[in-house]
């Protein structure tokens, strides 16, 4: 069988820009994906003092291939500071929160390296749900992601310990990252992080409406994402099984153990074997 290509990571766990203590530790978790937050985590008297510390550790330490830089919003004063900053590092890319115009998400993207790095979109907001089939499109974004808290602030809404009221905007998600070509997209924080079933099941939610990774806040989140978004022993028996008879095939139809196997079936297989890492 070929070689599948790559596949997209799982996990993107969020460490706070002011901590620097903790960068090495968050790479270290098992997180596929690191994303270092000047954001949210930084309260605006220390972005400066953080950015500077982010922008030193890299210095020092060299490529971080996993590591993502999530900057302020386009609209706020630190943005251009952090852009200059990190659009010439040798990072993963950058997480631009509250994306909602595709002009400045496309104007982010043109300062990295288009062939190693790229933007993830933060869609949290009305116009950013609005806009985000255009943003999805838009050269250089490689992954949506999906900020359900403060999109239910900004909406007014108040949902249900697992998001029900939201739904039907992942399924758009998932569609507009179908639509433009790019990998699935990453479904928003759980907030706790001691109830590993609850965790479990809200992954379960995400990959069954084609999620394909989920923003963790805590390390202790990451084995249970890493393990929900992985296909089961049995999956993986079946998906083996179903390519060993197309293997057999002559062209005509194929059936296993009294089914008949069509392209679906088929895609389906190699989803299976592709998130399993098997090639």
């Amino acid at each position: 069988m070929a070689a599948l290509q790559a596949i997209p990571a799982a996990s993107y766990l969020f460490v706070p820009a002011n901590r620097t203590d903790r960068y090495a530790k968050a790479l270290d978790s098992g997180a596929d994906a690191v994303i270092v937050d000047l954001e949210d985590a930084v309260g605006p008297q220390l972005k400066d003092e953080a950015r500077t510390a982010l922008a030193g550790w890299l210095r020092r330490n060299g490529a971080q291939p996993r590591l993502w830089v999530r900057v302020n919003a386009a609209d706020t004063s630190w943005h251009e500071a952090d852009m200059a900053a990190f659009a010439g590092m040798e990072i993963a890319g950058i997480v631009l929160p509250k994306a909602e115009d595709p002009a400045a998400v496309a104007a982010i993207a043109g300062r990295l390296n288009g062939s190693t790095q790229g933007v993830i979109a933060l869609i949290e907001t009305a116009a950013g749900i609005a806009a985000m089939r255009d943003i999805a499109r838009t050269p250089g974004v490689a992954r949506l992601a999906f900020g359900s808290i403060d999109l239910q602030v900004d909406l007014g809404m108040q949902c249900d310990a697992i998001e029900s009221e939201l739904s039907h905007l992942r399924v758009e998600m998932v569609l507009a990252s179908r639509l433009a070509g790019i990998a699935p997209p990453i479904d928003g924080v759980t907030t706790t992080f001691d109830d590993v079933p609850f965790l479990a099941a809200a992954v379960q939610r995400s990959l069954r409406l084609g999620f394909g990774a989920k923003l963790c806040i805590h390390p202790r989140q990451v084995a249970a994402v890493n393990e929900g978004f992985r296909p089961t022993t049995e999956e993986l028996a079946w998906a083996r099984a179903v390519m060993a008879a197309v293997d057999k095939s002559d062209g005509g139809a194929i059936s296993l153990e009294g089914k008949m196997i069509d392209k679906p079936v088929i895609l389906q297989a190699q989803r299976f074997l592709q998130r399993g890492g098997v090639v």
